[in-house]
C-alpha cells in the first residue's frame, strides 16, 4: 500500500512539472525557479518509487539511486528558495523588511552553498557511508550507522532552511492575497513547509538516536515509514496549493483552446485563400492546436487578426450587394447577423476562385462592438460554427441570388 503512495505522490508532482513546462518558455525568472522546483522535486520523488530504484541499482554503484534523488532534491530545494526571493522577497519600500533582506541573502547564498553540499555528500557518501551491500531502504538499513547519519545531516540543512523560509513567506503571504484562491493555496503550500519542516527535524532526530541508542529494526522501520508517509503527504498538499490558485487559468486557457478548435475551420480557408494573411502556413486542426512555439492567447489573438485582414482582401472580389442577400436570405436562420457574414465569407471565397479582383470594393462587413479580442473571438465562433455547415451548392446559390439582385438593382 505504501509503494502505491509513493507513485501516486510521483505521479502528481511530474504531472504538475508537465503542466507547468511552459514557463520555461513564456515565464519570467521566478515562474522558471517555481518550474524548476517542481521538476526537481518530480525527479526526487520519482527515484524514491521501487521501480526507478531497481533501475537504477543496476548501475554498478552501490545505493547510487540515494545519492541521485538528494542531488536532485537539492536542486529543487535551491530553486524553490530562489523563487520566493524574487517572488513573494519584493519590496518598494525605502528600508528593506529585515525578512525580505533574510530571504534575498538566502537566495544569493543557496548557489555557493548547494555547490559546496552537493560536492560534500559525494565526498561522504564515497568515505564514511558504508555501502558493502546494496540497501532496500537507504535509512533503515544504515540506521545506527555515525557515517550516514552525518551524511544526511548534511543533506538534511537544505531542507531545513528551505522550509522555513518558504514557510514563513507563504504564510505570510496567504494572509495578505486578495483573492480566496490564492489565499487559499498559498496557505496550503504553507502549512506543506512547517511539515516539512517537521520531517526533517524528525529524520535527523531519529537517525542521530539510532546512533547514540541501540534501537531496534522494526523500532527504526516504524520510524521511517511514519515520516515517509509524513513526507509524501505534504507533497500531496503542495500539488493541492500550487493548483488551486492556477484553477481559474487552467480554465481561461481551456476555454482559449475550444475558441481556437471552433475557429478553425473559418481561420484554415481565409489564409489557404490568401497565404500571405497569416505569418506561418496553416496546418492540420491538431498540429495547430497541440504546438507550443506561440502562447494560447498570443495564436487566438493572431487569428482574430488574419480573419480581418482576410475578410479585408475578399471585398475585392465580393460582389456590391452581397452582404445584403446573404442577410435576406439568413433572416429566419437562427443566430441570422453571424449566419449572414459566414454566407459572405463562403460566397466570397467561391467568388475568388472563379472571378478576378473587381475594380470597386465591396462594401465593409456590418460593425460590431467588440471591446476586446475575447469578445471578437466568441463573435468569430458564431461565424465559424454557421460557415461549417454552408455547403457549396448554397454559396453558389448566393453569388446567383446576389447577381439577380444587382442586375435588377441597376435596370
Amino acid at each position: 500500500m505504501f509503494e502505491y503512495f509513493q507513485y501516486l505522490t510521483a505521479a502528481v508532482m511530474t504531472v504538475i512539472a508537465i503542466w507547468r513546462f511552459p514557463a520555461v518558455r513564456y515565464g519570467d525568472s521566478h515562474r522558471r525557479a517555481l518550474w524548476g522546483g517542481y521538476a526537481g522535486f518530480a525527479v526526487a520523488l520519482c527515484l524514491y518509487t521501487p521501480a526507478a530504484m531497481d533501475a537504477v541499482d543496476r548501475v554498478p554503484v552501490v545505493d547510487l539511486s540515494a545519492l541521485l534523488r538528494h542531488f536532485a532534491s537539492t536542486a529543487a530545494i535551491m530553486a524553490a528558495l530562489t523563487y520566493v526571493a524574487t517572488s513573494y522577497g519584493k519590496s518598494t519600500e525605502a528600508v528593506v523588511p529585515r525578512h525580505v533582506a533574510v530571504s534575498r541573502w538566502i537566495a544569493r547564498a543557496s548557489y555557493r552553498a548547494g555547490a559546496i553540499g552537493v560536492i560534500l555528500l559525494t565526498v561522504l557518501f564515497f568515505t564514511v557511508v558504508d555501502r558493502d551491500r546494496p540497501s532496500q531502504n537507504f535509512l533503515i538499513d544504515h540506521a545506527g550507522e555515525w557515517g550516514v547519519a552525518l551524511y544526511m545531516t548534511v543533506f538534511y540543512f537544505f531542507p531545513f532552511i528551505t522550509t522555513a523560509v518558504c514557510g514563513y513567506q507563504w504564510t505570510r503571504a496567504a494572509r495578505q492575497a486578495e483573492s480566496t484562491s490564492m489565499r487559499v493555496g498559498l496557505g496550503l503550500m504553507g502549512i506543506s513547509m512547517w511539515m516539512g519542516l517537521v520531517h526533517t527535524v524528525a529524520r535527523i532526530t531519529i537517525l542521530w538516536v539510532a546512533v547514540g541508542f541501540a534501537l531496534s529494526p522494526s523500532t527504526v522501520q516504524f520510524l521511517v515509514d511514519v515520516t515517509s508517509i509524513w513526507m509524501n503527504l505534504l507533497f500531496l498538499i503542495v500539488a493541492a496549493g500550487a493548483s488551486i490558485p492556477t484553477t481559474r487559468a487552467a480554465v481561461a486557457r481551456w476555454k482559449t483552446w475550444q475558441t481556437l478548435y471552433r475557429t478553425y475551420p473559418l481561420w484554415f480557408d481565409l489564409v489557404q485563400a490568401f497565404p500571405g494573411t497569416s505569418l506561418y502556413p496553416a496546418g492540420r486542426r491538431i498540429a495547430e492546436l497541440m504546438h507550443i512555439r506561440v502562447p494560447i492567447d498570443v495564436r487566438l489573438d493572431r487569428w482574430t487578426q488574419d480573419i480581418g485582414d482576410a475578410c479585408e482582401k475578399l471585398r475585392h472580389y465580393a460582389p456590391r450587394n452581397l452582404i445584403f442577400a446573404a442577410e435576406d436570405i439568413t433572416a429566419s436562420h437562427s443566430d441570422p447577423e453571424p449566419a449572414a457574414e459566414a454566407y459572405w465569407i463562403k460566397a466570397a471565397l467561391l467568388a475568388a476562385d472563379t472571378t478576378p479582383v473587381r475594380p470597386h470594393a465591396a462594401g465593409p462587413l456590418r460593425d460590431k462592438p467588440f471591446v476586446d479580442t475575447d469578445s471578437e473571438a466568441a463573435w468569430l465562433v458564431r461565424v465559424s460554427t454557421a460557415y461549417s455547415r454552408i455547403t457549396r451548392d448554397q454559396a453558389q446559390g448566393l453569388l446567383m441570388h446576389s447577381a439577380r439582385v444587382e442586375s435588377e438593382v441597376d435596370q
